[in-house]
């Protein structure tokens, strides 16, 4: 029950640190504000580039601030990463608010037993409301497998945080898989 705890801990502090980021950022009327249930034709790209240099600039004091003891992993999306994200989505028929899919311009990730992630799934609902989470889900598509849980901290003007939380008899095929799906952005120069 203890690593229970540390994750729960970790997610509390994940979403204590989105809101005061994203407080931070968002509520000093120093930007013009967005509402991110609208689809991509609403949301200016400068937006998303000027929010993930801010993000990249900053999270560093803002997680050197949280009381975590569980081993963890981030990154901040690339702005590559996030051109071809744009662009994969603009070529759907089907346009869905930007919330939805760029939810993931910071990720953080653990690695668990299934014993472990199967007691956090039970725990999801319970935590729903006082972790400020939007949604989660089980992905296991073309053997990249995790449990993705989102924080929004109830607004629509806040970019969403993603946390993985991988099988560690997942890990090592993940790490590979998103490399070659995930990552076509990187082309070798010719």
């Amino acid at each position: 029950m203890e690593k229970i705890q540390q994750i729960q801990s970790l997610m509390e502090e994940m979403s204590r640190v989105h809101l005061d980021f994203s407080k931070d950022y968002f509520e000093t009327g120093r930007i013009k504000k967005f509402n991110l249930s609208k689809t991509f034709g609403h949301i200016p790209v400068s937006h998303i580039y000027q929010y993930r240099l801010a993000l990249h600039e900053c999270i560093n004091d803002y997680l050197m601030t949280a009381k975590i003891d569980i081993k963890y992993f981030y990154r901040v999306k690339t702005r590559e990463s996030i051109d071809a994200k744009i662009q994969r989505f603009l070529e759907q028929a089907d346009q869905y608010p930007v919330h939805n899919w760029l939810n993931d311009i910071f990720g953080a990730r653990i690695v668990l037993t299934a014993t472990d992630i199967q007691t956090v799934i039970d725990l999801l609902e319970d935590w729903k409301n006082t972790l400020g989470l939007k949604n989660w889900y089980l992905r296991d598509k073309e053997g990249y497998r995790g449990l993705h849980i989102y924080f929004k901290n109830k607004s629509n003007v806040f970019f969403p945080w993603e946390l993985q939380i991988w099988d560690d008899r997942d890990m090592l095929s993940n790490i590979r898989n998103h490399a070659a799906f995930k990552r076509t952005f990187m082309q070798l120069a010719t």
